[in-house]
């Protein structure tokens, strides 16, 4: 056998081995899914987003959460966008893809990540789609119609490190049930502020820490009040928020305020001007970010600075 057959052999082995894992993977969400479903003893005034946590494909708990909402909030239309997805193998909405068969659309702005998941499987397996597009607050709304998205869907997650809370302002075409959103914890509970707007904002160009990103907690409840919805929590992680419909609300959600809900995070990611993790305390992180340039969304005509 000749290196090339060698090498396509390793290929198709690892491939094999994915796939197995994403089966295993998806039969222990089952299990999870099963046993959040029998432990429906809580009393009406328990819901907890960090209870209810279990990991099939999310990075972190969000799995178990957009379960445990299922339970109590109707869906109408089980399609969901997410974006930020990088190659869709870690997500938010893969599980709902997979084992409550939800059909999806995902944007990403890497070519490679969208080639290797209309390569994956589960691309011709599920009603997927995938657009590869740089997303900004002025062409969401037309990617999505170009997709045929609009209207009601059950769940939209935003993911993309920077302009989180601009992009989320200004969506107009659809209208999800939930919504999943990414906020910096660093920026702490009391203050309304996001990174300034910037159509080709990355993380990574936009400060050599690496933590100048996103909004805080507090401009997400405020601006997702304005869009009719309810704040129900965080995950235990401390960098996602999750939001539902206040038409739609029903007990055991309710919804909390700010300081409730907040969860800080522990990562400490930040880095130096090397490129070196820093570890620094999230006091640290947090007096780094306040001497950057912030927007205070409190007074819109207003820059926080040094």
């Amino acid at each position: 056998m000749n290196i090339f057959k060698r090498l396509r052999f390793l290929i198709s082995n690892i491939i094999d081995i994915q796939s197995r894992l994403h089966k295993i993977q998806e039969s222990l969400g089952r299990i999870e899914g099963r046993q959040l479903r029998l432990e429906s003893h809580l009393g009406e005034s328990d819901f907890d987003t960090k209870k209810s946590e279990f990991r099939v494909f999310s990075q972190w708990g969000e799995d178990g959460i957009i379960q445990a909402l299922l339970k109590y909030v109707r869906i109408e239309r089980k399609i969901f966008v997410e974006f930020g997805v990088q190659n869709y193998t870690e997500s938010n909405t893969r599980f709902l893809l997979i084992n409550d068969h939800w059909s999806g659309l995902l944007i990403d702005g890497d070519k490679n990540h969208v080639d290797y998941i209309k390569n994956d499987p589960i691309y011709w397996q599920h009603n997927l789609k995938v657009d590869c597009s740089f997303i900004t607050k002025d062409n969401i709304n037309s990617i999505l119609m170009s997709n045929g998205i609009s209207g009601e869907i059950g769940l939209l997650s935003i993911d993309i490190d920077g302009n989180d809370y601009w992009v989320w302002e200004h969506i107009s075409v659809i209208s999800p049930t939930i919504v999943v959103i990414e906020y910096n914890a660093r920026f702490g509970p009391e203050r309304s502020v996001t990174v300034p707007y910037s159509p080709d904002f990355t993380r990574e160009k936009a400060h050599f820490s690496g933590i100048y990103y996103g909004a805080s907690l507090k401009a997400l409840c405020t601006l997702g009040h304005s869009k009719g919805y309810s704040f129900v929590g965080t995950n235990a992680a401390g960098n996602n928020a999750f939001f539902v419909k206040k038409d739609l609300m029903k007990l055991p959600l309710k919804e909390l305020e700010v300081l409730d809900g907040f969860t800080k995070s522990q990562f400490r990611e930040s880095r130096d001007k090397k490129g070196a993790l820093q570890f620094l305390s999230f006091d640290d992180e947090f007096n780094l970010l306040y001497s950057l340039d912030l927007v205070d969304l409190e007074n819109l005509d207003s820059r926080i600075e040094d």
